[in-house]
């Protein structure tokens, strides 16, 4: 099985280190503090004295690229692959991209859709960009921790993939607490709302009249925001409605509120008649 070694062993790195161990993989392990890699050496892992003491494959899970150019320092990268996890802007990525084909290295940026426990296991599946060649090269390894989903040449476009996603699961989820809180000041229990939380969540990834995401992607596509049965204006009504409520329950509003000033940006540049889409429009020109 190929040698693979892991740099960073937080509760991210450590499990990955542990499932290319369950692989069958040759693991080394490095960490800057070396008594987390106690419980990897015990299952066999090989503790590295330094970063630059592994093999072709380098895979990097810390807390941003910034403990990367730390962690590595001055060393060669020669004939080495890095296939990174941490996080970063797209920006950051491309940039780091240079710092390692300079040492003579290549670095494969990459962003796990899964939190720890997931790692490993079906459904789980990761970003990668950078060179196809060294993806595909070690694509088999790779797919222990989870499916490989290659998205470009382009450095910084698998964390915006990764990012696109972190978007929609922080703000779906806090959209989620303010409406447990809501419910909560009537005396309402999570598990009463949740599931309808969980229908909502299943109609608007689905195909019916509900699918939402696909409705917006074919009208951003389009760049037509149909408004007729259900007009932004009808929508900034309601949510500012819903603000309120919040407010009158004496909870948190700022992202509530930020969200309807949006609305009423969009209504207030004319394009009230239009549907929900049009919210993009204001998006995409700030």
């Amino acid at each position: 099985m190929t040698d693979v070694t892991v740099i960073g062993l937080g509760p991210m790195g450590s499990t990955m280190a542990s499932t290319f161990l369950d692989a069958g993989h040759d693991v080394t392990v490095w960490n800057r503090t070396a008594s987390k890699a106690e419980p990897l050496v015990a299952r066999g892992a090989r503790l590295a004295a330094s970063p630059g003491d592994s093999g072709e494959l380098l895979v990097i899970s810390q807390l941003d690229y910034q403990a990367m150019y730390d962690s590595l320092g001055d060393l060669r990268l020669d004939g080495k692959v890095l296939v990174n996890l941490s996080s970063g802007t797209p920006e950051e990525l491309r940039a780091a991209a240079r710092w390692v084909t300079g040492r003579g290295g290549v670095l494969v940026t990459a962003g796990i859709m899964v939190p720890p426990p997931g790692i490993g296991r079906p459904g789980s599946y990761v970003f990668y960009s950078g060179p196809q060649e060294a993806v595909d090269r070690h694509a088999e390894t790779l797919g222990a921790l989870g499916d490989v989903h290659y998205m470009g040449a382009d450095e910084g476009l698998a964390m915006m993939f990764y990012q696109a996603q972190l978007l929609v699961f922080w703000s779906s989820l806090t959209s989620y607490m303010h409406a447990v809180a809501l419910l909560g000041t009537a005396g309402v229990e999570p598990a009463r709302f949740l599931p309808y939380a969980r229908e909502m969540f299943t109609l608007l990834g689905g195909e019916g009249p509900m699918g939402f995401a696909k409705i917006l992607a074919e009208e951003i596509t389009a760049g037509v925001y149909p408004g007729e049965l259900n007009s932004l204006l009808m929508q900034a009504v309601g949510l500012d409605h819903a603000v309120h409520a919040l407010r009158d329950a004496g909870l948190e509003t700022t992202v509530p509120g930020a969200l309807k000033e949006l609305f009423e940006r969009a209504v207030a540049e004319g394009r009230g008649h239009e549907g929900l889409g049009t919210v993009f429009e204001s998006i995409r020109k700030p």
